[in-house]
């Protein structure tokens, strides 16, 4: 059994928030010095459930991750948790996709990889929060497609699934090879060792460009009218008064003039 789990390195959503900066004219976020990136939390959510899979299953576990300028010490930690090989799409043409273009190139990856029973993704990456892009791969590869699980199984060549809904989970089939994507109910990713990013140097580490998928990205869906940072505005009016009761009786009117009484 080959199981893909494709993770995204993203700017780390927990930087502080003075740090966060836009390029108002190219519409994009500016990478923030002295902090890193990291992977997206549902992609290592998708990579612990691949390890589960090899665990039980004895199955090749592949990371796949496109972009550019990508952190080879950040991903090489799909390597230390336990994925047997890691492929780089790296190329300047795989920057600022949009989730169907990023689905496009990661499908055709997965094609030339050959043998891929299983297809994990996070349920949605940090970034944009699209949640697109796992179901547009199934598309693209024309899989069956099960979302947001927080448990899986192999079970007689195929799949069970616990998917979460709205008011608890429900428990579905779905026959292999098949694409998953992966909430974070599952479980954070297992812990890494030294030794384990040591054994991580001695992995495969492939990097496919565009010209070795033999393709180029196509056209945006979607079209960003414009990003930035909302204004906050507080404003904080002060009700005075000679005495505790006059300021109760003013405040109360004033209350009652904005409506909320």
């Amino acid at each position: 059994m080959q199981v893909v789990v494709c993770i995204k390195q993203i700017l780390d959503p927990e930087m502080p928030r003075s740090a966060f900066k836009i390029d108002s004219e190219k519409k994009r976020v500016v990478p923030p010095q002295g902090i890193p990136p990291v992977i997206s939390p549902f992609d290592e959510n998708a990579l612990e459930a691949a390890l589960r899979i090899k665990d039980e299953h004895k199955a090749k576990v592949i990371a796949l991750s496109m972009g550019n300028r990508l952190s080879r010490p950040l991903l090489t930690k799909a390597l230390a948790a336990g994925a047997d090989e890691l492929i780089l799409l790296e190329d300047t043409v795989f920057e600022y996709l949009d989730s169907f273009a990023s689905a496009s190139v990661l499908a055709a990856a997965i094609r030339k990889i050959g043998v891929a029973d299983i297809v994990f993704t996070g349920r949605q990456a940090a970034d944009w929060d699209s949640g697109i892009t796992g179901c547009a791969i199934a598309e693209e590869l024309g899989l069956p497609c099960v979302t947001i699980a927080r448990k899986v199984e192999v079970n007689r060549g195929q799949m069970r699934i616990e998917r979460v809904i709205a008011d608890g989970f429900e428990i579905v089939q779905a026959p292999l090879p098949c694409v998953i994507t992966v909430d974070s109910d599952l479980g954070g990713l297992r812990h890494v060792t030294l030794q384990d990013l040591s054994s991580a140097r001695k992995k495969p580490l492939q990097v496919w460009k565009a010209g070795d998928l033999n393709m180029s990205p196509p056209p945006p869906r979607c079209e960003l009218l414009d990003l930035y940072v909302p204004k906050r505005e507080t404003v904080c009016e002060v009700i005075n008064g000679k005495t505790p009761e006059e300021a109760a009786a003013r405040l109360a009117d004033r209350l009652r003039e904005e409506g909320f009484l």
